[in-house]
């Protein structure tokens, strides 16, 4: 059956990407997509084009999910880009945890060609995108929002406009650098309960109802005191990236930032001792590495997963 909505373009189909195309595939839009890892297109159900070139000439709606702001900048700017063929009306969202900076400056040079970047940050992990259930938090053109708005709830079940160009991605490294708080936070508690010899399934239901209760208490920590990390969200080199980028943010405004330094050294320690490339939740892990060699969940120290 042919789809009755419009082509949408998408560059970007990795672990967050890809959930998305799929999103916009059941909701009926035929996506155009670009990725260095061509199996990373077939598996969202996307077509495959042979590059940004392509995508960005073939559609009138361009979606970015990028690792950070250099490489959107790239992508956008590099000799046959998204800007180098983007036209009047074009609109290119980006979903990518990107420097507001970065995205302002993006935003007036699409603007000069007639085309309009919104920036979208997004929220909710792996787990919402799968569902299509995530909390975008927009910046740029009220009209170009209203515009796109049925395109976007085809993966989001909130979508905020932030303000003018940059303020969703302003809104994202805040939301992130609360949850880099959060999860380093309790992970360094959960190795202290376990430590000491508590119940951690007794202490997460004492947590959660008590004034320490966070989204790393809610979601995370119950699934990993069994053994599960919830594998295919943000990995612990993102994160840090993220904490920097918040940094970099407040720096810029000049607001102090005291509370900076934990998620710096929690996820900085996970970079350090090997796990980089993992789930952002084995920060515990690393903690407990540095702790006694402690795991927290049923089977306590697997040996084979030291890397102090």
């Amino acid at each position: 059956m042919t789809s009755t909505n419009p082509p949408v373009g998408f560059i970007g189909l990795g672990n967050m990407g890809g959930r998305i195309a799929r999103c916009l595939g059941a909701a009926g839009y035929d996506v155009l997509g670009h990725d260095p890892r061509t199996d990373n297109v077939t598996a969202c159900g996307a077509t495959a084009a042979a590059s940004v070139a392509e995508v960005a000439r073939a559609c009138d709606v361009v979606l970015l999910s990028l690792p950070e702001s250099k490489v959107v900048e790239s992508v956008v700017l590099g000799g046959d880009g998204v800007l180098a063929n983007a036209r009047a009306g074009q609109v290119v969202i980006d979903l990518s945890t990107s420097a507001p900076a970065s995205t302002v400056r993006l935003h007036e040079q699409l603007a000069e060609r007639g085309a309009t970047l919104v920036d979208a940050g997004i929220s909710g992990g792996a787990a919402a995108a799968e569902k299509g259930t995530l909390t975008l938090m927009v910046g740029g053109d009220p009209a170009t929002l209203e515009r796109v708005r049925p395109l976007l709830l085809a993966f989001s079940a909130n979508v905020f406009h932030c303000g003018s160009a940059g303020a969703g991605h302003t809104a994202k490294l805040l939301n992130n650098f609360l949850n880099a708080v959060a999860l380093s936070a309790t992970a360094e508690v959960m190795v202290a309960g376990r430590k000491a010899g508590l119940d951690l399934r007794v202490l997460l239901e004492v947590l959660n109802t008590s004034s320490g209760v966070n989204f790393a208490t809610l979601n995370r920590f119950p699934k990993i005191v069994n053994g599960d990390y919830l594998k295919g969200g943000l990995t612990n080199a993102l994160m840090m990236k993220d904490v920097l980028a918040y940094v970099d943010l407040v720096t810029g405004l000049g607001v102090a930032s005291p509370n900076s330094s934990a998620p710096l050294a929690s996820f900085g320690l996970a970079l350090q001792l090997g796990y980089a490339d993992d789930i952002s939740n084995t920060v515990v892990d690393a903690i407990g590495d540095v702790s006694g060699r402690i795991r927290i969940h049923d089977g306590a120290y697997d040996a084979g997963k030291d890397r102090s």
